[in-house]
C-alpha cells in the first residue's frame, strides 16, 4: 500500500489490532477476539503488529484509551492495518465509524473485519464504505429535521428556546445611555463585560429598527398626503373622478335576451 506523505522515510509501518468489551466481566469475550486476530495475522504471515485493546468501554463512546492511541498513531501514518472482530468492536454508530474510516483513507490505511468478511481494499470494501457515507448523511440529515420540528413545536407551546437571561437589561441600557464604561456596568449590573457588549449591540439593532420603521411610517404618511393633494385638486378643476360601474351593460336592451336555440329539423 503506498505510504501517506506525512510517514517518516525508513519507518516500518505496523498493523494494529483492536478489540473491546462493554463490561469488565466479559474476559472471556475479550481474549477470544484477540484469539481471533492473532489467529488472522498468523494466516495471513502478519509478523508486525500491535495489540489495542479496550475493557469495560461502552461501544456508544466515541473516545476510549486504547482506540484513541490507535487513531492517533494512524493519524500519523504508522499504521498500515487496522483489524476488528467486528464492525460493532469499532463502532456503533455509523457516523463514528464514517469518521475513523475517512481518518484512516487519508492517512492510507486500511480497515478489515474478520466477522463481515470485508477488505475496504477490495471493490466491495469501497462500495461498503460508500453505502456507509450515504447512511451516515442520512443519519445527520434524520437528526437535524428531528431538532427543526422539536424547535418548532416548542416555540409553538410558547417555551423560551436558549439559556434563560440573567442580566437586567433595562438597568444596563440606562446605564450604557449615561455614558458609564463597561467595567462600571458590569459592577453595578453584576454581569460580565460580554453580557454588557451583548445588549449593547441589542439595544442599537432595536434602535435601528424602531427608526426604520418611524421612517416607512412618515414616508407612507407623505404619500397618502400626496395622493390627497392630487384629488383635491381634481376636483377644484371641476373634473369628476372616472367611476368604474360594476353592473353587467347590454348594448340595446336593459335586460339581456334569452338565448335562442335553433329549430329541431323535421
Amino acid at each position: 500500500m503506498e505510504q501517506p506523505k506525512n510517514v517518516t522515510p525508513g519507518l516500518v509501518r505496523r498493523t494494529a489490532l483492536y478489540a473491546r468489551v462493554s463490561t469488565g466481566q466479559q474476559e472471556k469475550g475479550l481474549d477470544a477476539q484477540i484469539r481471533a486476530l492473532k489467529q488472522f495475522c498468523e494466516q495471513q504471515k502478519i509478523t508486525n503488529f500491535e495489540l489495542f485493546a479496550d475493557e469495560n468501554q461502552s461501544g456508544t463512546k466515541a473516545s476510549r484509551p486504547a482506540l484513541d492511541r490507535m487513531m492517533a498513531a494512524v493519524e500519523r501514518g504508522e499504521i498500515e492495518n487496522v483489524i476488528v472482530f467486528a464492525f460493532s468492536r469499532f463502532a456503533r454508530s455509523v457516523s463514528h465509524m464514517l469518521k475513523g474510516l475517512e481518518a484512516m483513507r487519508k492517512a492510507k490505511t486500511n480497515f478489515v473485519s474478520l466477522s463481515e468478511k470485508l477488505d475496504l481494499n477490495t471493490s466491495l470494501g469501497n462500495v461498503v464504505f460508500i453505502i456507509i457515507s450515504a447512511i451516515a448523511q442520512l443519519e445527520r440529515d434524520l437528526i437535524a429535521e428531528r431538532v427543526r420540528n422539536g424547535l418548532a413545536a416548542a416555540r409553538a407551546r410558547g417555551k423560551r428556546i436558549g439559556r434563560e437571561r440573567k442580566r437586567n437589561s433595562m438597568l444596563i441600557e440606562e446605564l450604557l445611555n449615561a455614558g458609564i464604561s463597561y467595567r462600571e456596568i458590569a459592577r453595578i449590573a453584576k454581569c460580565s463585560h460580554g453580557s454588557v457588549h451583548a445588549q449593547k449591540v441589542e439595544m442599537k439593532k432595536r434602535k435601528a429598527d424602531e427608526e426604520r420603521k418611524k421612517i416607512e411610517e412618515i414616508e407612507k404618511i407623505k404619500a397618502e398626503e400626496m395622493l390627497l393633494e392630487q384629488h383635491k385638486k381634481f376636483l377644484s378643476e371641476g373634473k369628476n373622478l372616472p367611476r368604474v360601474s360594476t353592473e353587467p351593460s347590454f348594448p340595446s336592451e336593459e335586460q339581456p335576451q334569452a338565448l335562442q336555440f335553433p329549430q329541431p329539423l323535421t
